[in-house]
């Protein structure tokens, strides 16, 4: 030690003394410039705080203008363990005359070993200090949110080292030879089975971007967004055995569901509840559950009639309908929200009018006992149950006429009136072999020849075409009666006198899932709601249509037309030209807005078109820039990214553009028509270069 004249004792070189906090200075020729930031000082107040300071500080004595010390010290190397703790007395955990461990070093020049400190050490190796973090975990038991808060980071950056430290060590050390990236070793950690990152890791091609090793590594499982996930729910999945694999890296969006068959397993068991309660509360014969809609069932469909409520059902219907109107009329012009008990009363007397009116319309008994119902998983992880399904081996025979004018039902004679013939029995309006040669013989005239029926029925079809053109009303009636005999009867082709017959393509064999999507479902609801409103007897179709106000008549027609709309594109078909002329105009005609219908995807579209196709659409729908950007990316990588870019702009690939209507131009004229034309070049070389450009029929 020696001592000033101002009675100041000066620690000497090397000497190892305890300072006050507050009697420490940064040094002005400490090397870094740039300040600490706050996530380190953070890092090292938790360290500090849980383990102490590792390392000696390292000062000089400060001195005056005269050259006397001070009796502060300048901070040569260690500022930021300084300004870690000078953060621990603001929070105040420590006073601000905490002794710290120093080391005096009055013979190297400050600015030297400043720059030397942080020049000539090395970091850990990230491998290292990933392995380090797990044996933490492993060793002394602790959890993210522990080691955490020792080393000042988020539980969430422990986890992902903890995730990086449990890949395969053989792939790690591929990492540590400098073979890997950290984003290649990252996507490796969507999983912790090392077999499986190691078979990954070995069928690689030349393609070993992140994107594509992850999209290899759960392509085997289902996204925690898939319908059938949602259905099943993390909880009951995780309960049953199974394990989610989540991205710690990237936005997985609720992980990936590791055992598909495990998930499809619950999903069928759920379905199948569901089905066995319908079976028991309405008594269908037969009733199935299955993931995907069994488009090809080839069954023939029975739907709910009108019905008449009982006397209570009816009281009971009126009387919450008189409640409910009560209490809307009360509360209309109130200013505050309904108290929970009057919004509670509410939802009771809304649920008892539809539960009533669903007591409206019921299935013929007969066709429950010969049918059955669907119970099928929806596009939004909803239960879809679709009833009324009748197999053909389940289908009631058809009549047979038999030689006296009897009825054979299942082999069963019924006379006129419907009574059941024993055999021996004869029909009352039967007459024996004789009478009937005696009445025959006692007739004048003979029967109208078939040549004369011709004839007459001919005559009588020529003034009906006639009539029926000059009769536009009752035109869209009989073309209705047809289109509806045939969608709605079975056998019911042979219901109507116009030689129309409606033909609906089915489309689950073109576009797999179609008929599981929210359209199919809309689609099926209508259908499901004429048919309940059309009578059951075929016979009476006329007299309801013909009863129908102008509108319901052309709602009906618009349905059973819609039906039959076919705009497929096959290749086996090369003369259906001016078919598909008619199907845009068609879409022009209902103003048809594809973009409500679908989106670009990675599954629908990008994962299926070139490169070239990829960038050609977001260079249209975005910007040549954007397109330049993901230009350089991997196929997969491209198409994730440009789903993203497209997502929300309305672009279309042209097979799906509707050209807008002359009205609509009319009435928007600054916004141009997105037309197949858009994409086309003027001369007839730029449309062979065209990206999207569909082979010529």
């Amino acid at each position: 030690m020696t001592t000033n004249a101002k009675t100041a004792t000066v620690p000497e070189n090397g000497e190892t003394v305890f300072i006050p906090l507050n009697k420490l200075k940064k040094h002005p020729k400490n090397a870094r410039k740039t300040p600490h930031s706050e996530a380190s000082i953070e890092a090292k107040a938790a360290s500090i705080a849980a383990k102490g300071i590792l390392q000696n500080l390292v000062v000089e004595p400060e001195l005056d203008g005269e050259g006397e010390p001070t009796g502060c010290y300048l901070v040569s190397i260690g500022e930021g363990r300084r300004l870690a703790q000078m953060l621990r007395v603001k929070r105040k955990k420590i006073k601000k005359t905490e002794p710290i461990r120093c080391v005096i070093d009055t013979a190297n020049d400050a600015a030297e070993i400043s720059l030397d400190e942080n020049v000539t050490r090395e970091n850990l190796h990230p491998a290292d200090e990933f392995e380090r973090f797990r044996e933490l975990a492993e060793n002394r038991g602790w959890g993210a949110e522990e080691i955490a808060a020792r080393f000042g980071v988020t539980a969430h950056v422990v986890k992902q080292r903890l995730r990086l430290g449990a890949v395969s060590p053989k792939l790690m050390q591929v990492y540590r030879d400098g073979e890997l990236t950290l984003d290649q070793l990252m996507a490796f950690a969507i999983t912790e089975d090392h077999a499986r990152q190691e078979q990954v890791y070995a069928n690689l091609s030349w393609n070993r971007d992140a994107s594509t090793i992850r999209r290899d590594l759960t392509k085997a499982n289902v996204a925690a967004t898939d319908r059938r996930a949602i259905f099943v729910g993390a909880q009951a999945y995780t309960e049953a055995g199974g394990n989610i694999i989540r991205d710690l890296f990237t936005e997985d969006r609720g992980g990936f569901y590791e055992d598909a068959a495990l998930l499809d397993r619950l999903v069928i068991d759920k379905l199948e509840k569901v089905a066995a309660e319908i079976q028991q509360a309405e008594g269908w014969k037969w009733v199935s559950a299955y993931i995907d809609w069994p488009h090809a069932h080839g069954m023939r469909r029975a739907y709910p009639h009108p019905v008449e409520l009982s006397e209570g059902d009816a009281a009971a219907y009126d009387a919450a309908q008189d409640e409910l109107e009560r209490l809307s009329a009360e509360w209309e012009d109130a200013d505050v929200d309904l108290p929970d008990e009057v919004d509670q009363r509410f939802a009771e007397l809304e649920a008892e009018i539809e539960r009533i009116n669903a007591k409206r319309r019921a299935y013929d008994p007969d066709e429950v006992a010969r049918g059955g119902v669907f119970v099928v998983l929806s596009h939004d992880g909803e239960v879809r149950i679709e009833r009324g399904f009748i197999r053909a081996e389940d289908e009631a025979p058809e009549p047979e006429e038999a030689e006296d004018g009897e009825t054979v039902i299942d082999g069963v004679r019924v006379n006129g009136d419907g009574e059941v013939m024993e055999d021996g029995d004869e029909s009352d309006d039967d007459v024996s072999v004789l009478e009937r040669e005696d009445e025959e013989a006692e007739e004048d005239g003979k029967p109208l020849s078939d040549s004369l029926i011709r004839d007459l029925t001919a005559h009588r079809t020529l003034a009906l075409r006639l009539a029926l053109g000059e009769q536009p009303d009752m035109a869209l009636i009989a073309v209705t009666h047809a289109l509806a005999s045939q969608t709605f009867y079975r056998g019911g082709g042979e219901a109507h006198c116009l030689e129309i017959r409606p033909i609906s393509a089915s489309l689950g064999g073109h576009a797999d899932g179609i008929e599981d999507t929210a359209e199919a479902k809309a689609l099926a609801d209508r259908h499901a709601g004429w048919a309940a409103d059309i009578p059951r007897d075929v016979a009476d179709l006329w007299g309801f249509i013909a009863g129908l106000d102008h509108a319901s008549v052309m709602a009906l027609f618009a349905h059973c037309a819609s039906q039959t709309v076919n705009a497929l594109k096959l290749p086996w078909e090369q003369n259906k030209r001016h078919a598909h002329a008619t199907v845009d105009k068609l879409a022009t005609a209902v103003a048809l807005d594809m973009t409500a219908h679908w989106t670009p995807t990675v599954r629908a579209f990008l994962g299926r078109v070139t490169k070239a196709q990829i960038l050609a659409a977001v260079c249209e729908a975005v910007d040549d820039e954007a397109a330049e950007r993901i230009a350089d990316k991997k196929k997969q990588e491209m198409a994730e990214a440009a789903e993203q870019l497209l997502a929300g702009t309305g672009w279309l690939p042209p097979l799906l553009r509707t050209e807008r209507p002359a009205w609509l131009i009319e009435a928007q004229p600054e916004i141009p028509a997105m037309t197949e034309d858009m994409t086309k070049a003027d001369s007839a070389e730029a449309v062979a270069d065209e990206p999207f450009a569909v082979a010529a029929e």
